[in-house]
This record gives structure tokens, sequence and C-alpha cells, in this order.
């Protein structure tokens, strides 16, 4: 079932220790088929180097284990939300990665400082409250997705145009069209993070780009008008 998916959500997943986003398990991948409803994550628990495409794991948007010898990641409920709500996005990631979760641990938003940022995420990376008690105890993983959900909502951003957030004192999310994309956003994530932390070591009193500086990135890559890149594939 799904096997394509499945290999493209392991070669994904695989992507994570090469780009040294995961420190032994402590991330995962997924995947969509918005036709079959299905979507493909890594197993919990599971070494990396362990790992084989037939591993992954079939889920429905329930939740529900489908296919697979292993439970699917513990992460799996904040997945199936972010699946049901975010409807244009074809692959999730969650990391551990260095910077992104200190940020989180932080509790603060990532400012877009600089082109790099504006290129990939359209304003600042949100970092989203904590759960209360009564959310963790009610399904803590469940209750994660739903935060990110409604703060986006709250806030009025569009998933698509920042695809990345933090969820406050445990790490970040990414999403994209599908699990490679997914990847993608989840290392510029950490670049960025990174670059800002810097930028505020270096300059504590520092101020967000430009607002026409980040248009200017944003817009030539992304929309109707984008020019970055080629018309042809080369």
């Amino acid at each position: 079932m799904l096997e394509q998916l499945k290999k493209e959500v392991y070669e994904a997943n695989m992507q994570l220790p090469q780009y040294g986003l995961v420190t032994f398990t402590w991330g995962n991948v997924s995947g969509i088929d918005r036709k079959a409803g299905l979507f493909v994550i890594k197993p919990s628990g599971v070494a990396y180097e362990r790992l084989t495409p037939e591993d992954m794991v079939v889920v429905d948007l329930k939740g529900n284990r489908v296919e697979g010898k292993y439970n699917p990641s513990s992460d799996t409920a904040t997945h199936v939300v972010l699946y049901n709500r975010f409807s244009d996005i074809g692959g999730i990631v969650h990391t551990h990665s260095t910077w992104a979760t200190s940020w989180a641990q932080a509790g603060r938003d990532i400012p877009c400082y600089g082109t790099t940022h504006a290129d990939y995420i359209y304003g600042g990376v949100p970092c989203v409250r904590n759960l209360t008690k009564e959310e963790i105890d009610a399904g803590y993983e469940y209750h994660t997705g739903l935060v990110i959900c409604d703060e986006f909502a709250r806030l009025d951003r569009d998933y698509t145009s920042v695809p990345a957030v933090l969820c406050k004192n445990h790490g970040p999310f990414t999403w994209g069209k599908d699990a490679f994309d997914a990847v993608h956003n989840g290392v510029v994530l950490e670049e960025v993070a990174k670059m800002a932390a810097r930028c505020e070591m270096l300059n504590p009193q520092v101020k967000p780009a430009p607002q026409e500086l980040q248009d200017k990135h944003y817009f030539r890559k992304h929309g109707e008008n984008a020019t970055y890149g080629q018309s042809i594939i080369l």
C-alpha cells in the first residue's frame, strides 16, 4: 500500500540526519496521499540507520494505523491535525534541531532580519504558547496541532507563506508541498534561526529588515509574478 509514498517518506526521513537536523531518533517526516486520505510517517523510536522503506507506517486522517508492523511516530496526532486543518500541505517535519529549538525554548518568534529568511518565509516565524495542563492531559500531541492551527488563524497568517512554527519549550514543525519540501523548509528554518541568534549577539538592538526588502525577496520567489529561477527545466 502506497509503496511509492513510503519510499519518498523514507528518503525524506534519511535527509534529517544528513542535514544535521536530528540527534538519535529526535525527529520525523510524513507525507500524505490526499486522494487516498492516508499519510505515511516514520515509526516511533526506530534508529535511522535501521529504517527501511517497508518500515514506514500508513495512517488515516483520524490517526488510526492502517498498515505497518511498528507504531507510528509519537507525534502522529499532531500531523493528523495539521493535515486536516492545513489542506494544501503534502508533507510535515518535526525535529529538535539545535538553533530552532533554542528559540522555541526561549519562547520567542524568529524575526525576519534579512533576505535569506525573506526568500522563504514571509515575516517572522511564530512561537506558539504552551499547552495548559488540561490540554496536555487530554491529548498532548493532538492539542499541539490544535494550538499551532489556532494560532495561525488568530494571527491571520498564511500557512503556505509561513511554512514553519515553533512550539514553546518544545521545538519546530515545518511543512511543504511534499515530504522533501517540508525537509527543505526545516533546513531553511534551522539556518535562519542560527543567523538570527548570531545577529542579535552582534547587535542586541537589531531591528527586522525593512518591509519593502522583505516583500521584494519573498515575492520574487513566490506567487504569480515570481521572477526567480528559469522558465524551463535545465
